[in-house]
């Protein structure tokens, strides 16, 4: 097992990001401490990856992988397999590249990121 070492002391607040990124009915806030940047995202009811990122990502779906932990609100993912997880406040999570997602219910999923948030809702350079 790889374990990471962090070089410096910081800290960041989110409410101050680095850098916001603001896709339809999403709120991605970055900051970047030593190495690592982390990101806040905020998904607005209604939210679908393939209806609000895919225009920015520009692939069939999501091809990321993602670490996280859901401070509130509740996310539905389906792999491009058909397995289907539900991921609601207080769960940490992994998903492996190849899916959509999507808000459930009428309260906005608040999501830290740690694996993906440097390159998600970014256009492909």
């Amino acid at each position: 097992m790889t374990t990471n070492v962090v070089a410096q002391l910081a800290v960041k607040s989110h409410d101050t990001p680095d850098e916001k990124r603001r896709p339809d009915k999403t709120e991605v806030d970055l900051v970047s401490v030593d190495a690592y940047t982390i990101g806040r995202f905020t998904f607005e009811p209604g939210w679908r990856w393939s209806e609000c990122i895919k225009p920015v990502a520009k692939t069939d779906s999501c091809q990321l992988s993602h670490v996280g932990y859901c401070v509130s609100g509740r996310l539905t993912v389906q792999t491009t397999d058909g397995s289907q997880i539900n991921i609601a406040s207080g769960h940490s999570y992994s998903i492996p590249p190849g899916h959509d997602a999507w808000v459930e219910g009428g309260e906005p999923f608040t999501g830290i990121e740690f694996v993906s948030a440097a390159v998600f809702a970014k256009a492909p350079e």
